[in-house]
């Protein structure tokens, strides 16, 4: 596993990071403590969760799943010191009457219903993470759903004491919108406060459709503001969106193909389907490694279910594409 550099900040993370979001609830105990084990004896260090997941997974739960499970994990394997550990706060969903309805839950009331990131939250929030993971600090530590409701001030001073005291050693942002995050620095320059080094947004090899609103996903103009500050690194939440890259049956039908739909994303598949049988790997795989070739700099966040999903898309480190099939990828769109 290849290293790459976390901003400015000095620190070297897998080029690949494990999202460990859904172990503890859809991947069982014994699944995810194998992906694990695999990931670290590969060189793998970067591992992600947040303190909300996953309370989706069943009706009743607050989240924390993954934390637990983590920690169990740390304490089984010795390994806490050897990985670069990241966590979230300010999604957590408190209040859970009439969240659910026919056993899903109401993401639109859950949204409105989110934590956020008051000062006391924050430090409420990551205290509770350090208990469930079994440690005294993360390394990394997020503002999970950007709050425009909390001043900005209130936030950024509470993560700089949580930094001051030791809690996290980074501060990093995620779901939020490019106007914000120049604010956010502003304000962190002006007053001496640690600036977010790592941005976790959804990015992948398509690009969002015309006229799509949507703060979570990488446009062109947050790629263009990451060209220009080189010192925040771009962690791609579902770079291979659920794994539809595989299958056109389930890209047609798939919820994570929404904000894709459209003449662009068919002449971009069909471009990819291209590379990938030139090369003898899954489209999957190929968006990995596009995205590992990717400047500015991206860090892929694999979230895998199964260790087949695992060891497949660990694979996608050996795929090696040509600058020529590169330059096709990039230049593929209607």
């Amino acid at each position: 596993m290849k290293k790459v550099a976390l901003g400015r900040t000095g620190e070297q993370v897998s080029q690949l990071s494990l999202g460990c979001m859904i172990m503890g609830t859809t991947t069982d105990e014994p699944t995810s403590y194998a992906m694990l084990d695999r990931y670290t004896e590969a060189g793998g260090d970067f591992l992600d969760t947040a303190n909300c997941y996953a309370w989706w997974s069943r009706e009743g739960s607050l989240g924390g799943e993954s934390e637990e499970l983590l920690g169990r994990w740390f304490g089984r394997s010795g390994r806490r010191d050897d990985v670069f550990l990241a966590t979230k706060g300010s999604a957590m969903v408190w209040e859970q009457d009439g969240l659910w309805s026919g056993g899903e839950p109401d993401w639109d009331l859950a949204r409105r219903r989110f934590e956020g990131a008051g000062a006391a939250t924050l430090v409420k929030a990551l205290d509770d993470s350090l208990r469930r993971l079994r440690t005294d600090h993360v390394d990394l530590y997020y503002v999970h759903v950007d709050d425009r409701r909390t001043p900005l001030e209130e936030t950024l001073e509470a993560l700089a004491g949580l930094v001051a005291a030791g809690k996290t050693r980074y501060i990093g942002w995620s779901n939020v919108r490019t106007w914000r995050l120049e604010r956010i620095r502003q304000l962190c320059e002006r007053h001496g406060w640690p600036a977010p080094v790592a941005l976790q947004q959804q990015h992948t090899y398509l690009r969002p459709r015309a006229g799509l609103d949507n703060s979570s996903i990488v446009d062109r103009e947050q790629l263009d503001y990451l060209r220009e500050h080189d010192d925040l690194t771009l962690v791609a939440y579902s770079p291979i969106l659920k794994g539809v890259y595989d299958s056109a049956a389930k890209r047609a039908g798939h919820w994570s193909m929404d904000a894709y739909r459209g003449p662009d994303a068919e002449a971009r598949l069909a471009v990819l389907a291209e590379v990938a049988a030139e090369v003898g790997a899954t489209p999957n795989q190929v968006v990995l490694a596009w995205l590992l070739r990717a400047q500015p700099p991206v860090i892929p966040l694999i979230g895998p279910r199964t260790l087949e999903q695992y060891d497949s898309a660990y694979s996608a480190l050996d795929v090696v594409l040509s600058d020529e099939q590169a330059a096709r990828l990039d230049a593929a769109g209607a």
